[in-house]
């Protein structure tokens, strides 16, 4: 009497599982090797227990990547609490993609979970795992798509011979055209997009150059049995990878995706872009030319005090239009700070000389710390913040001195983030209320970034520092 394999005794031992049920089972458990290879992945078949719990009872390592697990996981329980795509499929018979999960060594992973069916009741599922920094949000379900020839070939070798459960857990169209010509094997998917090309009858047994979507000059070139070649149906947009397979005894395979939505959604974007750019672009344009009234009123008045108080609002609108500057450039509503506050700085200290031309001092403003991406209100806020602190200390911090240093940190925070302006000044009386840069400042941290603001300012110099949250 041959020896029960472990797939049998484990599914004996802790489920209800009939003898037919195992070995649909067993019969699964042979190929999972050809699957973990071709999507670098951990593959397991997990079975209901008796208990709430699930019992795995076969697995599979990758060769070209490393596992996730140190040791084996056969005969281990999976709980509900830990893996609930697991659970959620086994209680509903439904898949579950793109889920995370804690594995039996503590392991985070993100799972993808099929259901393994017999006569329409759930006997097990189907779970590729990949952890959590490797797995790729571009696909939910099992793709060929980026593997060698040899694997692919295999691959597709085994999944129709006697397992063709498996080609309906990929996400691409399977079509496999024997010696002759003629359409062999193709999955549901095939199925649907064919018909959604407007093909009425069924394509298996069809002649392939009755279905073909790419000549046979896009592919005899390539000498390696693997192509891949982009085309155009209609309004439809496809990929289609040609599998020579006369090593397997066969024809040849395509492999066909779908990417007419990605293509649509990238033409969204390119045109959200544009319009975001053009957007940009006006507000900055008409910014500046609100600066360019003030700096006319400004040649015009003749009381000093009007005059610092024109200059002191063309500031304030030109560091907003930086802001709008870069956002016109990249075409998405998010910039990096630190290119906001250099823009910042060379706008304050030409403002500073050419209002103060007959003053000999020298001034250095340097940029120190971390650089990242901020969206326009928040960007728009610090550039505001910058400016007026950066103002205060440029214009006031070095009476009768002819070198002034101005220090501007940078911060990255995981929650918050952290500017600092330092300058190496006279100081001031920080606690006077009066100030209205300061109070602008003030506003805007609380009101605008949701933050903290504090000064500290003596003899040696002012520091002045703010937080806010980057999402």
């Amino acid at each position: 009497m041959p020896e029960e394999s472990t797939v049998a005794l484990l599914c004996k031992e802790y489920t209800d599982l009939s003898d037919h049920d195992i070995s649909i089972i067993e019969g699964m458990s042979v190929v999972l090797k050809h699957l973990a290879n071709l999507e670098d992945a951990d593959i397991f078949i997990d079975c209901p227990s008796t208990s709430e719990d699930a019992i795995v009872v076969a697995e599979a390592k990758p060769d070209y990547v490393p596992s996730s697990y140190r040791n084996t996981v056969v005969g281990l329980l999976a709980k509900p609490q830990n893996e609930p795509a697991v659970a959620r499929t086994l209680k509903l018979g439904i898949a579950t993609k793109q889920m995370k999960a804690i594995t039996q060594e503590n392991t985070h992973v993100i799972q993808t979970v099929e259901p393994i069916k017999n006569e329409g009741r759930v006997i097990g599922v189907l779970i590729r795992e990949k952890r959590v920094d490797e797995e790729r949000a571009q696909s939910e379900r099992l793709h060929f798509s980026q593997q060698s020839y040899n694997r692919i070939a295999s691959a597709i070798t085994h999944m129709t011979e006697e397992h063709n459960w498996l080609t309906e857990c990929i996400d691409e169209a399977l079509v496999i055209v024997d010696k002759d010509g003629y359409v062999a094997y193709r999955n549901s998917l095939a199925s649907k997009l064919y018909k959604k090309f407007g093909y009425v009858n069924d394509i298996l047994g069809q002649p392939y150059h009755n279905i073909m979507q790419i000549c046979p000059s896009d592919t005899e070139d390539d000498i390696s049995g693997l192509t891949e070649v982009e085309v155009g149906l209609g309004n439809n947009c496809l990929v289609i990878r040609h599998v020579d397979l006369s090593s397997q005894g066969m024809g040849f395979a395509l492999i066909i995706r779908d990417i007419t939505d990605k293509k649509e959604r990238e033409r969204e974007l390119i045109l959200k872009s544009v319009a975001i750019q053009e957007m940009h672009h006006r507000i900055k344009n008409n910014l500046q030319t609100i600066a360019s009234l003030l700096r006319l009123q400004i040649r015009r008045a003749n009381d000093p005090e009007t005059q610092m108080v024109l200059r002191e609002s063309m500031s304030r609108i030109l560091s907003i239009a930086v802001t709008h500057e870069l956002l016109s450039q990249v075409g998405i509503d998010r910039v990096n700070i630190g290119e906001v506050i250099i823009n910042i700085t060379n706008n304050a200290l030409q403002y500073f000389e050419d209002s103060n031309s007959n003053v000999n001092i020298r001034i250095e403003v340097t940029l120190e710390g971390d650089d990242f991406q901020a969206d326009a209100d928040v960007s728009t806020s610090v550039a505001l913040v910058v400016n007026e602190l950066l103002q205060n200390s440029i214009e006031h911090a070095f009476p009768g001195r002819h070198v002034g240093m101005v220090r501007i940190i940078v911060s990255k925070g995981d929650l918050y983030s952290t500017i600092k302006v330092i300058d190496d000044g006279c100081g001031f009386d920080s606690t006077e209320t009066n100030h209205l840069g300061l109070n602008i400042v003030r506003a805007l941290v609380k009101d605008k970034l949701g933050g903290n603001f504090k000064i500290d300012s003596n003899r040696y110099g002012t520091c002045a520092s703010f937080d806010f949250k980057v999402s």
